[in-house]
Formats: structure tokens, sequence, C-alpha cells
């Protein structure tokens, strides 16, 4: 059995451990802040670049494969835009995401509904 004694001291400890990895953490600077954004950047540039060359091939290719004139390279571009943007879109989301720290809907309604009552 562990008595109240050493409880307190366990929790102290923690308290303890948990200042010192704290203190110990590296900190990020404005530099790798700016580095991981232009990386962001990056990732959706050629999110949207990857979409619309594989449109442009799957088209290409169907053409020369039927014969046709270059319907299927427009509709499979486009295709590919609308692929590549939506997934930007989901990037930007999830970035944004882990940006922003989860905010209740609920809360915000009821304190605009203190606020209109104030005046």
């Amino acid at each position: 059995m562990v008595s109240d004694a050493d409880r307190e001291r366990l929790s102290a400890l923690e308290k303890r451990i948990d200042a010192a990895k704290a203190a110990a953490a590296p900190r990020r600077s404005a530099q790798e802040d700016k580095h991981r954004q232009a990386q962001l950047a990056w990732r959706m540039v050629i999110e949207l670049v990857a979409g619309l060359l594989i449109g442009f091939c799957i088209g290409y290719g169907l053409d020369t494969l039927f014969g046709t004139k270059p319907v299927f390279l427009v509709l499979f571009v486009l295709a590919g835009f609308a692929a590549g943007v939506k997934t930007m879109l989901r990037s930007a989301k999830e970035m944004q995401g882990d940006a922003a720290p989860a905010v209740d809907p609920k809360a915000n309604a009821a304190v605009a509904a203190d606020d209109e009552e104030e005046y």
C-alpha cells in the first residue's frame, strides 16, 4: 500500500520531471517556422500540378489509343485540375486544423447571445 506521504512525494517528483522536460524542450525559431510554411506551400503546389499532369497523361493516352481529337485530353485535364484543387483544399483544412485550437461553436453562440442581451 502507498501512503499519503509517498503519493505527495510522487506528485512532487512528477511536477519536477515535467518542469525539467519543458525547460529542455527545443524551441522553434522564426526561421524554422518560415521553412515549415514554405514546405506546406510547396506541398500544395505539387498536389495541384500532380493532378494536372496525371489528367494530361490519361487524356493524351486515351486520345492516342482511340484516335480522337483532344476530347479526352481536355476532359481529363479539367478532372485533374478539380482533383488537384480538392486535394489542396483538404491539405489546407488539415493544416488549419493543426494550427488553430478547436473552438466549440455552442460556446461562441452563448457568448454572442450574452453580448446581445447587454445592449
